[in-house]
């Protein structure tokens, strides 16, 4: 199997960790010897509920039984996604009530952008110095990270960047831009929080100006900050959202939502203004609405919280020197990227899932499940602790 995936299988690194899956369950990933993995990433904030969740596997089943795709999006009513939507718009504030569903995070900020500017008649970007948004041809045009978009040039242009955090920057915002699109935390760049009322005031520049502001709740959104979107703790409620990874409990997915009246420009002039064969697919849709069920209809939000602590009491050590992020989107930053690679490959032999960040070489990425314990949290940290210790 090692062999074919190698030989078949287009590689996104020189080294990938070629960990050979058997099957998983809650907080474990188990490989084809039998051993378990304890998850401290949940596939990059993808499976927020853990692994093979009952509420969510039964409801892709029921749906299975029922019909998968029957036709390109927006054409037929399909339940699934109807009563998704009708859920979601449920548990955001106003103006934010009609929902495009779409594949992938990545395409959900294309979506975003081609709104802002169908909405505005402007046609400039303005985005944030190493912000990371996906790596399609339009959300790699607003990722603030040279190294990693220079190879792809010439991008979309009249994109622009500011400072995440630096309030004189954003006079760049002006009646030209049509929108300012940023992550309501930093990932790729090390979990940063916007500080100081930063979001509020993008907010306050984005209404003096005419201006979208866009926010990316890809990473952050459903629970895994401590509220059901990040944006909730940072007064400030954006135009479009952005949501991805965790909407669906581990299946591919993203949206991008804004006003009734926003989007119905996409409706027409040009008819068919974003279009998608399998976006709001009724399998996926299934499994967002019992995703969305189980994280809003039991106590896994506050308890982020509550998990937050544990992993900030426990993880203190010489070679920390710092732990970024809110709720279970934590970066603990090491003293240098030499530490950060030794812990993830070593845990990786001893049984311990982490990962790194794109941006933050000295940042050790922790965002396990939700549905994480308090021992399995205890037990990841200890191990963490025990490899620095013997780090030589």
């Amino acid at each position: 199997m090692k062999e074919d995936f190698f030989t078949y299988q287009a590689q996104t690194t020189p080294h990938p960790l070629a960990l050979e899956i058997s099957h998983a369950k809650g907080s474990y990933i188990y490989d084809t010897k039998g051993n378990a993995h304890l998850d401290f990433v949940a596939g990059v904030s993808a499976c927020s509920l853990g692994h093979c969740h009952p509420r969510v596997t039964k409801a892709i089943k029921e749906q299975v039984e029922k019909y998968m795709h029957v036709m390109v999006y927006g054409e037929y009513i399909q339940k699934p996604a109807v009563e998704y939507a009708k859920l979601l718009a449920s548990h955001l504030p106003f103006p934010l009530e009609t929902t495009y569903l779409v594949n992938s995070g990545t395409e959900a900020i294309e979506g975003a952008l081609k709104l802002a500017r169908r909405a505005t008649g402007r046609s400039q970007i303005i985005s944030a110095h190493h912000a990371y948004h996906g790596n399609t041809m339009g959300s790699l045009s607003v990722m603030g990270y040279e190294p990693r978009k220079s190879a792809f040039r010439p991008l979309i242009p009249d994109v622009s960047f500011i400072t995440f955090n630096k309030e004189e920057e954003l006079l760049k915002i002006t009646n030209k831009t049509a929108a300012v699109i940023l992550e309501t935390i930093q990932g790729a760049a090390g979990f940063l929080q916007p500080v100081n009322g930063y979001l509020t005031k993008v907010r306050q520049r984005c209404n003096e100006t005419g201006t979208m502001l866009i926010l990316d709740e890809i990473q952050p959104g459903f629970g895994r900050t401590g509220k059901l979107f990040a944006f909730e703790h940072y007064d400030c409620i954006p135009d479009i959202l952005v949501i991805g990874k965790g909407m669906a409990g581990g299946l591919p997915v993203g949206a991008f939502v804004a006003s009734k009246e926003m989007m119905a420009m996409l409706q027409d002039k040009p008819k068919l203004g974003h279009i998608t064969t399998f976006g709001g697919n009724p399998v996926i849709a299934a499994a967002c609405l019992a995703t969305l069920r189980e994280i809003t209809e039991t106590e896994l939000i506050s308890d982020t919280l509550q998990k937050e602590a544990i992993f900030r009491r426990l993880l203190k050590h010489k070679h920390i020197k710092a732990i970024n992020g809110k709720g279970l989107m934590l970066a603990v930053m090491l003293e240098n990227e030499e530490i950060t690679n030794h812990v993830v490959l070593t845990c990786a032999k001893k049984g311990l899932i982490l990962f790194w960040l794109l941006f933050e070489p000295k940042a050790l990425r922790i965002s396990p499940p939700l549905t994480i314990s308090k021992e399995e949290i205890e037990k990841g940290c200890n191990l963490i602790l025990d490899v620095l210790d013997h780090y030589v």
